[in-house]
This record gives structure tokens, C-alpha cells and sequence, in this order.
């Protein structure tokens, strides 16, 4: 998933906030939980403490009893990027993007290979949905594909 292969730019500072060593993936439980609570963001230069509670406020906002171990971040952090790519960014604006608003570090390569495999998801669901004569899936399938793939 894509999730995975995201990295937080400024892994140090956010070690120093919480007091303790941190994995660099921005979507590891270990940083999920240190950003959801026992961080301490008042200590971060004012460019990094925006990047972070802009993580919390987009990607660990939920109201599940698991939260913030319960998927819910990863699910927000994917449609963050197909929404960015429907809205015309490609996968170069993405990484920029990314790498402002919230201190992720993302090959765009990688962003790349995650939206062709979404394209070709969406294919899958379409054709299931053109079985099944969904007509309303089939036409909002058809309107993503093209958001993401032109």
C-alpha cells in the first residue's frame, strides 16, 4: 500500500517532540500514536509544527474506538492522493504537495505506480459493476478513470 512507502521528511524533530526514537514511516503505528497524543508539538519550529497538525487534522481526525490504529489513516491518505490527482496534479505536484502540507516524503515514482494500479482497480470494479448492471457504479467508475488517468 501506499501508506507504507510514505516517510516523514523531518523524522528528527519529531523524535526530539516526543522524547524518544521514531520509525520514519509517517504511517507506523508507533508514530501515529505519538502524534495522536504524547508529542510534544509546542516544541517544533513553527513550519514543522503546521506539517504535523495538518497530519492529525487530515489523516487522524476519527472517531473509531481504534483510532488511530484502525485504518482509518492510510484510507484518508489514499484518497488525499487520488482526490490531488482528479484534481489535475500529477505525480511530481503530488510529491510537492505531500512534502509541504504535511512533511511526507514520497517517491514520485511511487505515487506513479499507486495511481496506474488505481486506474486499473477501477477497471475491475467497472467491469463487475457493467456485470452486475449497476449502471450508476459503471458511470461513477468511468468518471474516476478519467480523473486519474488523463
Amino acid at each position: 500500500m501506499i501508506a507504507s512507502r510514505a516517510r516523514f521528511r523531518n523524522i528528527k524533530k519529531l523524535q526530539r517532540a516526543a522524547g524518544y526514537k521514531l520509525p520514519d514511516g509517517a504511517f507506523h503505528p508507533a508514530n501515529l500514536e505519538a502524534i495522536g497524543g504524547s508529542m510534544n508539538i509546542d516544541s517544533l519550529d513553527p513550519s514543522t509544527r503546521e506539517q504535523v497538525l495538518n497530519f492529525y487534522k487530515d489523516f487522524l481526525d476519527c472517531k473509531c474506538k481504534d483510532s488511530p490504529l484502525c485504518g482509518c489513516p492510510e484510507r484518508k491518505f489514499v484518497i488525499c492522493i487520488l482526490e490531488l490527482r482528479e484534481m489535475g496534479l500529477n505525480h511530481k505536484d503530488i510529491h510537492r504537495h505531500l512534502l509541504d502540507e504535511y512533511g511526507i516524503d514520497l517517491f514520485p515514482a511511487d505515487i506513479l505506480s499507486f495511481l496506474e494500479e488505481s486506474v486499473h482497480l477501477m477497471e475491475a470494479i467497472r467491469s463487475v459493476a457493467d456485470l452486475a448492471g449497476e449502471k450508476e457504479l459503471v458511470d461513477k467508475s468511468d468518471e474516476h478513470i478519467k480523473g486519474i488517468a488523463r
